[in-house]
């Protein structure tokens, strides 16, 4: 739509990605690497995208404080309470589908 106002692009980007990240904090269920394989990215990947975009601004943000973002909490508490060990298959599929850049 090109009647949008740079202002509402910027907030309808904003409700959008709060909601994505909300989700994927109640989604605990489902694995990074789940979505790395059907996606090709991943929670990390979106802190690291937010990251990078606080970086281009001039903001100086750590690895650990975007992933906190994301994730709501720290990434090792996270991990401790929600990520399993990712089974034989899911590794053999990410190593067919992982990005370059990951």
């Amino acid at each position: 739509m090109s009647d949008l106002t740079e202002q509402q692009k910027l907030e309808f980007e904003a409700a959008a990605f709060r909601r994505l990240v909300a989700h994927l904090r109640q989604r605990t269920d489902v694995q990074n690497i789940d979505l790395m394989n059907l996606a090709g990215f991943c929670r990390n990947c979106l802190s690291n995208w937010y990251r990078d975009a606080a970086v281009a601004a001039g903001v100086d943000m750590s690895k650990d404080q975007s992933r906190e973002i994301v994730y709501g909490m720290p990434y090792e508490e996270w991990k401790n309470l929600h990520q399993n060990e990712a089974t034989g298959d899911q590794k053999a599929a990410f190593e067919i589908n992982k990005p370059v850049d990951h």
